[in-house]
């Protein structure tokens, strides 16, 4: 928040010094500036924020929905939902503590356009961004 604010000054400061065209291209600037503090991004490069398809390793595919408020939803197959925690610790690192348990973290990466993600015992799923 203090970034955002420093640059909104630093933004002022140098409207009043430029000619009139330059605080349009500023305008044009600033959202980009905002867009990329807007919180962790994930492997693709956008938002940790969002709705994930997951499809483990063994087949089964999960709904995940990864909310701003720090907090998750994950839907099986069978329609059980877990909740708990998220962190993006980095691009490739993230980790979520199921209600109850303990943090675990799953490396992931991108590879020929496909998104996996590698929990701590080695299983693979894939990831596609659904929302």
């Amino acid at each position: 928040m203090k970034k955002f604010f420093t640059i909104a000054a630093l933004a002022a400061l140098a409207a009043c010094s430029k000619p009139a065209e330059t605080p349009a291209a500023e305008a044009t600037a600033a959202p980009e500036a905002t867009a990329s503090m807007a919180g962790p991004v994930a492997a693709d490069g956008k938002s940790s924020v969002g709705t994930f398809k997951v499809t483990a390793a063994d087949g089964k595919v999960y709904t995940e929905v990864v909310k701003a408020d720090g907090t998750y939803e994950s839907t099986g197959p069978d329609k059980a939902v877990e909740t708990g925690t998220w962190e993006q610790k980095n691009p490739n690192l993230y980790c979520g503590t199921k209600t109850g348990e303990a943090q675990k973290c799953s490396e992931e990466k991108i590879e020929n356009g496909v998104w996996t993600s590698k929990n701590p015992e080695g299983k693979v799923s894939t990831v596609e961004r659904v929302g």
